[in-house]
């Protein structure tokens, strides 16, 4: 087991209490400061320091140092239940149903641009705290509480904070715009206008449905009535058939293709029988006056049929009476489009969606398309060209139920925008504790972090690479909060050339002092190289690997 490292070899000789992995002799401890009221802190001696990260994992970098396992701040990021959170299958779903195992929307950052990717939600818990509302010009609304961070055009930003004072830290002010796409549509009612809407344009834009006559040998006169819908994605089909049978049309489900080379099977429905032919053609009559819920369900169907998504929306058609009712619905629901007619003999024509990702969004929410494939966003970058600047940011004084989960990508996408979320939780698991309040109430420190990053780096085998501090706990609220005037915040670096190095640690000096820790650096870093291995190299190929230890003198600022 990867946390086997934190077990002691020498058995406890007293009854201290200990935590069910530590059951060889951890020390425990508390303190009686406001930052760590009811927080009990376990000190243990680990095998070892530096964590290889797994090759699946999304992150930029293969090493990660751990000295703490854990979080003092008690679930900061956390939003309303109601909040609608993008789902993998480009549906929404509220926040406070979204359980660990879904897939949802999150983003990476590559390049210039944030991109959307698929990732699972990895653990989720609820809270209560004092809620804040955030509004955007779009009208968007978020309830968060005031340590949320929601990521803006100048980084991320807490929703609540101070320019002064120990509350100073990022917040967002009137001054910024928020990134995504802002609000979610409300899904369609799925009542017998939209079904009736979503019938005849999957029917129409890719169905066959025909009666005719033709003379026997001897004279006699047949009828032949038919229905066949045939189709490669089985969500559309399987809603084919349970909207048919709702309104008493029962169908037979067969294969109607084999998958061969590259072709996936086709699945099919129909039925041959008069009546049951009859009431499909009297469901899929063009109506008098459609009505809104009509012209969502007509335009789910055609763009399952005959609609593709590759970085903007386009519905293909040879009919000129289909292309016209196209043409209408979009216009009822307020889409913006262009229709571009094609020189091909069978008159061709597109119709394409206007208002890039935004809208694309909105089309998919409002009218509820069922093939999930054609609704992937995967890959899409996130731009600031929606209208989310904050109009307003306010204290609702009262406390209330809030909801976060932990997710692969450390983010995910919440009434449009993009959120952050709390880290690590399910590691406590590993531990025999549980990852919710064991995680903000039991904090595991490796107290011989120092000593076993300096050995395992002496040794041969460590060939240089970069190390990330890991993130499973917040360290400087553990500074901010210890019970001592000044203490020790120590740091390794790597650049050979000195003018580099210097700025590095001057990195690292700005990131103790940022806004919002409460800390301050007394004096002049200590700066003493550990290590040097000529031939190793790291970033610059030319250059031989150096490590210095960096140690800085902390202490609090005063309020």
């Amino acid at each position: 087991m990867r946390w086997d490292n934190l077990r002691l070899d020498v058995r406890p000789t007293d009854d201290r209490l200990t935590t069910p992995l530590f059951e060889q002799g951890a020390v425990v401890r508390t303190f009686d400061t406001p930052e760590f009221h009811g927080i009990t802190f376990y000190e243990v001696h680990a095998r070892s320091i530096i964590n290889r990260v797994p090759d699946a994992s999304r992150m930029p970098f293969r090493w990660t140092i751990n000295p703490y396992r854990g979080c003092s701040h008690g679930c900061m990021y956390c939003a309303s239940g109601d909040t609608q959170i993008l789902m993998g299958d480009g549906r929404t779903k509220p926040l406070a149903d979204v359980r660990p195992g879904d897939e949802i929307y999150g983003t990476v950052r590559s390049g210039n641009y944030r991109w959307y990717v698929k990732t699972g939600v990895k653990a989720h818990w609820s809270t209560v705290k004092p809620a804040y509302r955030v509004v955007l010009e779009d009208g968007t609304e978020l309830i968060t509480s005031g340590d949320h961070r929601l990521l803006s055009d100048r980084g991320w930003k807490h929703v609540s904070g101070s320019e002064q004072g120990a509350d100073r830290r990022p917040h967002l002010t009137l001054n910024n715009k928020l990134m995504g796409t802002g609000q979610f549509a409300p899904a369609p009612d799925e009542c017998s206008d939209y079904r009736e809407g979503y019938l005849c344009g999957l029917i129409r834009g890719d169905g066959h449905l025909a009666s005719y006559r033709y003379t026997r040998a001897g004279g006699a006169h047949s009828e032949v009535h038919g229905f066949r819908l045939a189709l490669v994605d089985l969500e559309a089909l399987q809603r084919a058939r349970r909207y048919l049978t709702d309104l008493q049309i029962s169908t037979r489900e067969f294969l109607f293709q084999e998958a061969v080379g590259g072709r996936k099977a086709l699945q099919a429905i129909r039925t041959a029988a008069r009546a049951q032919v009859q009431m499909i053609r009297e469901v899929i009559a063009w109506p008098r006056s459609a009505s809104v819920e009509w012209s969502k369900g007509f335009l789910a169907g055609i763009f399952d049929a005959e609609g593709s998504f590759s970085g903007c929306i386009r519905i293909a058609n040879t009919d000129p009476t289909i292309i016209e009712q196209i043409d209408s619905c979009l216009s009822r629901l307020a889409f913006f489009f262009k229709v571009e007619r094609t020189s091909r003999r069978n008159g061709l024509v597109y119709v394409r969606v206007l208002g890039g990702l935004r809208e694309v969004l909105r089309f998919f929410h409002t009218v509820d398309p069922a093939i999930t494939r054609k609704r992937d966003i995967s890959g899409k970058a996130i731009k600031g060209n929606a209208p989310l600047g904050v109009v307003c940011i306010e204290p609702l004084g009262i406390d209330l139920p809030m909801f976060d989960i932990t997710t692969g990508t450390g983010d995910f996408i919440a009434n449009g925008v993009v959120s952050h979320n709390c880290f690590a939780r399910k590691s406590h698991t590993y531990l025999d504790l549980d990852y919710g309040r064991d995680f903000d109430s039991r904090i595991v420190v490796k107290v011989n972090a120092p000593q076993l990053l300096r050995n395992e780096l002496a040794q041969p085998k460590w060939s240089g690479e970069h190390i990330a501090m890991g993130t499973a706990t917040e360290t400087k609220r553990l500074a901010r909060g210890a019970p001592m005037a000044t203490k020790r915040i120590v740091v390794y670096v790597h650049p050979f050339d000195r003018a580099r190095r210097e700025r590095e640690i001057q990195a690292q000096r700005e990131a103790i002092e940022e806004p919002g820790s409460g800390l301050r650096v007394v004096g002049k870093p200590r700066v003493r190289q550990v290590w040097n291995r000529g031939g190793r190299y790291i970033e610059q190929p030319n250059r031989p690997l150096r490590v210095f230890r960096v140690t800085f003198q902390v202490e609090k600022v005063p309020r």
